[in-house]
């Protein structure tokens, strides 16, 4: 029996949830790829407009988020500090969350620009600590918090502070927020496949910036 907090509404459908990642995983690819040394997250945010328009997501469930420098230390729906250039050794981040159809997307990343050795190991060991993570909850089918427990615990081991601010959400036809508003990291059952987002955002334990990804757990 599905559980209220895993429930979807009248308009879901696997497929179309399905090609609502996929096209909002290559927006954010292509938002990245249009992001230049020099840009403001204004000149950005117009980047990310574009981008999501060609692809015809013309409609969000939140924001459009993207941000540069110590401005990747933000999490969700905090806003950035005004006037920070993207710079030639740098670090961005682009999260999105766009209504493909009836179907909710949503995709964040993290991309850096020159060669600074923590920001390229904080892109690496982010998508790192989230691929251990979600191969934990398929191995050992724990409870979201626990899933938060671990991953907290490996991202100390690789060098990082998780924010847990950050936990993890529900993801279904399109408003999900009507069915369920709670963290994954609160719940104490084992997740689903197909209904709640992983989302991993570690900040360096020194320097002011930090790194994020998100995507669906998926058997």
């Amino acid at each position: 029996m599905t559980r209220p907090e895993e429930a979807n509404g009248p308009h879901f459908d696997w497929a179309g949830m399905l090609e609502a990642r996929t096209r909002t995983r290559q927006a954010v690819a292509d938002i990245a790829a249009g992001i230049e040394v020099g840009m403001d997250e204004d000149e950005a945010q117009r980047v990310a407009r574009a981008v999501l328009k060609a692809a015809g997501l013309l409609r969000g469930w939140h924001g459009i988020f993207v941000r540069f420098g110590s401005n990747t230390l933000k999490f969700y729906g905090e806003p950035s500090e005004p006037g920070i250039r993207l710079g030639a050794d740098d670090i961005f981040i682009v999260d999105i969350g766009p209504v493909w159809r009836k179907w909710e997307g949503d995709a964040g990343d993290t991309f850096v620009t020159g060669g600074d050795p923590d920001m390229a190991r904080a892109r690496r060991d982010v998508r790192a600590l989230y691929d251990e993570t979600a191969a934990h909850w398929r191995a050992e089918r724990t409870s979201g918090a626990a899933l938060y427990a671990f991953a907290e615990a490996r991202a100390r081991a690789l060098g990082w502070r998780l924010n847990l601010d950050l936990g993890g959400h529900r993801l279904s036809d399109f408003p999900h927020a009507l069915i369920h508003r709670g963290e994954l990291k609160d719940t104490a059952f084992v997740p689903a496949s197909r209904a709640w987002v992983l989302e991993m955002h570690i900040r360096h334990p020194e320097r002011p910036f930090g790194a994020f990804y998100e995507d669906l757990l998926l058997d």
